[in-house]
């Protein structure tokens, strides 16, 4: 299926995973929901589960889930992404706070999550019934974003470390030319990357690990992060492909979501450039553009001294 040239793998992709709890069990969630039709992707870091309905199945499953309810299906349809839609975003207190869901894995490795409603003062009642994705689509979606972002973070620290090394030689220079500090709890320790990492592998591999419950916030930060990776993977797809060339790689993405997905589903579009939160401020947003500025080089020689002037601020 194609929304708009795209294909729902590509559209999926632009979205990042959102955190949710459902019966206890702690998931990540990505959703894509069309006319009349919808693809849902959960995943709990052991199995990635999906399920793909078209407007004949949602009609069938629809009326043998309410057999009391006579509708289309474009009404059961409105109906049922007003209500799932917030609770598969780990909005549940929203729009669809009156919803009940709930969670149950099969023999078979496959998981059915379940929703109830009221639909013209009757209930209804839905179910997502979820099977084990194959790998290819599990690489795609998930694996793949994963290990490019933690190369990321990783190329961050690797400058940040750069950068507080330049720091402390500017400080070390203002020392030497007489300079002293106007408070002294401000003073800091010299900077040493290998014992820094391995006191902060000391004290935080173990918290993470008991907090193994906790391990799946996909928070703002990285909702972003993941967002700005596979924007950053789009337009080299773009680049590379040729115009007259279609798209067959599931992994690769076009450079502009189309419209009609913008229409469709806004609570969940995903801007290619960076994904806006909106419970945190602006400042803190995180922009995949600062992450890969690059630090200036040092200077090749240091001005000769001037006499000493009278310093305010820090240093005096």
């Amino acid at each position: 299926m194609e929304v708009g040239g795209d294909t729902i793998e590509d559209v999926l992709l632009r979205r990042p995973w959102l955190p949710v709890r459902i019966s206890g069990c702690q998931l990540l969630t990505k959703s894509w929901f069309g006319d009349a039709a919808y693809r849902i992707l959960l995943t709990d870091m052991h199995c990635v589960w999906e399920e793909r309905m078209d407007a004949a199945a949602i009609q069938s499953r629809a009326q043998e889930l309410n057999r009391r309810l006579r509708a289309s299906v474009e009404a059961f349809f409105s109906h049922l992404c007003e209500v799932a839609q917030p609770c598969l975003s780990g909005g549940a207190g929203r729009a669809g706070g009156e919803a009940q869901i709930s969670l149950t894995r099969q023999d078979d490795g496959s998981i059915s999550v379940r929703l109830k409603s009221e639909l013209a003062g009757l209930p209804f009642y839905w179910e997502f019934h979820c099977s084990p994705a194959p790998g290819a689509l599990a690489c795609a979606q998930l694996v793949r974003p994963l290990l490019v972002m933690s190369r990321l973070l990783q190329q961050q620290v690797e400058q940040l470390g750069g950068l507080l090394v330049r720091k402390d030689a500017e400080i070390q220079d203002y020392r030497e030319n007489g300079a002293t500090l106007s408070r002294e709890r401000l003073q800091t320790e010299v900077f040493e990357e290998l014992t820094y990492r391995e006191d902060f592998l000391a004290k935080t591999l173990p918290v993470l690990w008991a907090e193994a419950s906790d391990s799946l916030g996909f928070g703002a930060d990285l909702q972003q992060l993941y967002a700005a990776a596979v924007a950053h993977r789009e337009r080299r797809v773009s680049e590379e492909r040729p115009a007259a060339e279609p798209s067959a790689d599931v992994g690769s993405v076009s450079s502009e979501a189309s419209p009609d997905v913008r229409n469709q589903n806004p609570n969940q579009q995903v801007e290619t450039s960076s994904v806006k939160t909106t419970d945190r401020p602006a400042a803190q947003q995180f922009s995949h553009v600062s992450v890969l500025q690059r630090v200036p080089p040092l200077p090749a020689e240091r001005q000769a001294s001037k006499p000493k002037k009278k310093k305010v601020g820090l240093f005096r």
